[in-house]
């Protein structure tokens, strides 16, 4: 599954990357000609109205700097619109996450049967078993993939570079010095270290021996930013550092605030409510049927549970009901 968030993540960065790409030749050029076509209808439906809206905050602002203040006061609304349900999506994937350390001992008893298997029916029924582990231990196996609030917010930064490349006034203006239709290196840099922050504290929520398997996605974010800053104009990146401003503080709720809630909550729970087992090491030794309606529930002690760390994974003993 984690693959899989990957592969939806890069699509959805690979489109912008098209839909961006398609909208002008290069972002050096101060003033692009505005788009035809499809790109036409999403600069009218879109970048139009930002282009609008920004002119008319740069004019309420009335500074030197209003065109950037003006991308920057759209950013923060955006993402702060965002925030509860980033939050909500955040808390739903710790959720499942820690569901599924507690569950990993089971799963991999499966897995580990389904490489002896070699026919179709025999693979069914060990699918369904799996299926049984999370069903009755309240979960799934398809865990919340995080990714509206990216999908939410491509046409959002796409309308943005477009409002800037398309508009004379904007493109040509500055930033404390920095021309908002050109690349900006200082910028770049700037918006890369804070996701870069937000990457590493993130990874703080996770085990040791975990992180080594989840850098390469953690570190995703900020080369794509670092990319995308360096590619576009500098009032696509200032979009990017304002986000990351607020990301970096979401990270820190998340890695501090609310995932150490979740685990005392869980653990809270799991002491009362140990979860079941459908699965252990005699399920299938001696060539034991492998039906998931036919095997015996159980529930393990709480105090037999996978340690955090994932290393405990089969240790304590287990009870019947």
């Amino acid at each position: 599954m984690r693959k899989l968030k990957q592969w939806l993540v890069l699509g959805g960065l690979g489109s912008l990357t098209v839909l961006l790409a398609a909208c002008g030749n290069t972002a050096k050029h101060a003033t692009l000609k505005a788009p035809t076509g499809f790109f036409g209808t999403f600069y009218n439906l879109i970048g139009k109205p930002l282009q609008h809206l920004m002119e008319w905050l740069a004019q309420l602002v009335g500074t030197a700097n209003g065109y950037g203040i003006a991308i920057i006061i759209i950013t923060l609304a955006v993402r702060l619109i965002l925030l509860p349900l980033m939050l909500r999506q955040q808390k739903n994937m710790t959720e499942s996450q820690e569901k599924m350390k507690i569950l990993k001992p089971q799963v991999d008893l499966i897995q580990k049967q389904m490489k002896k298997v070699s026919s179709q029916e025999e693979q069914m029924r060990l699918n369904a078993l799996m299926q049984d582990v999370y069903k009755k231990n309240g979960t799934s196996m398809i865990p919340s993939m995080g990714c509206m609030t990216l999908l939410i917010q491509l046409p959002i930064f796409s309308g943005l570079y477009q409002a800037v490349a398309y508009s004379p006034e904007i493109s040509s203006s500055r930033f404390f010095g920095i021309a908002l239709g050109q690349s900006s290196m200082i910028i770049t840099i700037i918006a890369t270290l804070l996701y870069l922050a937000q990457s590493y504290i993130m990874l703080q929520m996770y085990p040791p021996e975990q992180r080594k398997q989840m850098q390469t996605s953690a570190f995703l974010s900020p080369l794509m930013t670092f990319f995308f800053c360096m590619m576009y104009n500098a009032g696509l990146g200032l979009y990017f550092l304002a986000g990351g401003i607020i990301i970096l503080i979401q990270q820190i709720i998340v890695t501090y605030m609310i995932t150490p809630a979740i685990r005392k909550r869980m653990d809270a729970e799991l002491a009362e409510n140990p979860p079941v087992i459908v699965v252990d090491e005699n399920t299938f030794t001696n060539n034991a049927p492998i039906a998931a309606a036919n095997v015996t529930e159980t529930t393990i002690d709480p105090a037999s549970r996978p340690e955090r760390n994932g290393k405990g994974r089969n240790a304590g003993k287990q009870r019947h009901h």
